[in-house]
C-alpha cells in the first residue's frame, strides 16, 4: 500500500473523487437545510467517504471535506515500523530475579510461625 494520495494537491485529489451535493440536517434548523450546500466526497480508488456540512458556504464545506478526506487517506497510508526483537541482558535478568527473591523473602517473614 504505497499510494500517497494524501500528498496530492487539492485539484488532483478532487479529480479522483465523486462530488455529491446534498442538504444537511442537524442543528442550525431553518438556516441549515434551505440550500444544498453540504458536500460528500467519495474517493474512487479507495472508497473512502468524507463530508463537509458545518458551514453555510459550499466552498467552505468543500475545503472541510477535502481536509477530512486527506486525514483519512493519511491514516490509511501509515505503515508502522517493523519491530526488532531484543533479549534482556544477563544483568537485567539477574536484577529481576533478585527483586523477586527479595519480595519472596518479605512474604515468608510476614507469614510468621503461628505458635499461638
Amino acid at each position: 500500500m504505497s499510494e500517497a494520495y494524501h500528498q496530492l494537491d487539492d485539484d488532483s485529489l478532487l479529480a479522483q473523487c465523486e462530488v455529491q451535493v446534498h442538504r444537511a440536517g442537524g442543528p442550525g434548523g431553518q438556516h441549515r437545510n434551505k440550500v444544498e450546500t453540504a458536500i460528500r466526497l467519495v474517493h474512487q480508488p479507495t472508497g473512502l467517504v468524507a463530508e463537509g456540512k458545518d458551514q453555510r458556504s459550499r466552498t467552505q464545506n468543500l475545503r472541510a471535506a477535502l481536509g477530512r478526506l486527506r486525514e483519512r487517506l493519511e491514516k490509511r497510508a501509515f505503515v508502522p515500523k517493523a519491530r526488532t526483537k531484543t533479549k534482556p541482558s544477563k544483568a537485567a535478568k539477574r536484577r529481576r530475579l533478585e527483586g523477586k527473591r527479595h519480595v519472596s523473602e518479605k512474604k515468608q517473614q510476614r507469614r510468621g510461625g503461628g505458635d499461638d
